[in-house]
């Protein structure tokens, strides 16, 4: 898993709530388990008309908008417990997703392939999406050391909430075997008191 640490980038506004998995990556593509290629697909009712045209009107389609931060509306991630999601989101090209609430699995899947669900308050989700939908060139820095998120060249900051093993492996690049084997010795002086 790519480290992380801290990312400064515009973002792009998702301003719907209840966004479900299905709706993230719908369910007729979910016929391959490795973890690439899922991005062309991701949104993808939204993305395009039935016909298979580009859905101008929708915002991953809107050039004044890019970056690798996806600010999306209260609730996101809710429904089916597809790991897919979180696939076809990093595969896509995001680093962070910014919400009010995340449903409890979507947010375990992101974690666990290197995206970052960044809970924020109402207020400040609705200050991001302001800021961002009056100024698309609007960046955001998200740092997880210190576990914030700010609009750079404004005084609006937040602070989040992130389990402490999950924010190690993150910043160290882990996946959950990784962490393991880089505690290696550590476990093995616990096996060796026998205390059990």
């Amino acid at each position: 898993m790519e480290k992380f640490t801290t990312l400064q980038s515009r973002a792009i506004p998702l301003n719907i709530e209840n966004v479900d998995t299905d709706q993230i990556i719908p369910a007729r593509f979910l016929k391959a388990t490795d973890r690439k290629g899922f991005g062309d697909n991701v949104f993808r009712d939204w993305r395009y008309h039935k016909d298979g045209s580009v859905n101008s009107d929708f915002v991953l389609n809107d050039s004044k908008y890019s970056g690798k931060i996806l600010v999306a509306g209260d609730n996101f991630g809710c429904g089916s417990s597809r790991e897919h999601a979180a696939w076809a989101i990093t595969d896509f090209g995001f680093k962070v997703v910014v919400s009010s609430f995340f449903a409890d699995i979507f947010k375990g899947n992101a974690l666990n392939n290197g995206l970052l669900p960044v809970q924020v308050s109402v207020t400040f989700l609705s200050d991001l999406l302001q800021q961002i939908e009056s100024n698309p060139q609007t960046e955001l820095e998200v740092n997880l050391e210190s576990q914030t998120i700010s609009i750079k060249g404004s005084k609006l900051s937040e602070a989040f909430e992130i389990d402490p093993y999950k924010k190690t492996c993150m910043i160290n690049g882990y996946d959950d075997i990784d962490y393991l084997v880089n505690n290696k010795e550590q476990i093995e002086a616990f096996e060796a008191q026998k205390i059990y």
